[in-house]
C-alpha cells in the first residue's frame, strides 16, 4: 500500500501531540501558516495597504508604517521607497 502522507505530516503530527488541536485544524493551521510565509512582497503591500485604509489611515502613515514592516518579513524583500510602494499599490 502507497504511503499518501504530505510534507507536512510530521509537523502536523507535532502539533497533534503538543496541542489540542485535531488532525483537521493542525492541517488547516499548517497550510494557513504556509499560505502567510509564501505571500509575495506585493501582494504583503498591497494586503496591508487595505487593512490599514480600512483603519482610517491616510496614505502617508500607511506606506510609513508598510515600509517599517516590510524588513522584518520571513524573507525580507529589498528596501522600496514609498513611491514603489505606492506603484505597488496603484499600478
Amino acid at each position: 500500500m502507497l504511503d499518501r502522507r504530505s510534507p507536512h505530516d510530521d509537523l502536523v503530527d507535532h502539533l497533534t501531540r503538543t496541542t489540542p488541536l485535531d488532525r483537521g485544524e493542525a492541517t488547516r493551521v499548517v497550510w494557513d501558516v504556509l499560505a502567510y510565509f509564501d505571500e509575495t512582497a506585493a501582494d504583503f503591500v498591497r494586503r496591508r495597504h487595505r487593512e490599514l485604509q480600512a483603519r482610517g489611515l491616510r496614505n502617508e502613515a500607511i506606506f510609513e508604517r508598510i515600509a517599517e514592516e516590510l524588513p522584518h518579513r520571513a524573507v525580507a524583500p529589498p528596501e522600496l521607497s514609498h513611491r514603489q510602494l505606492r506603484r505597488l499599490v496603484y499600478g
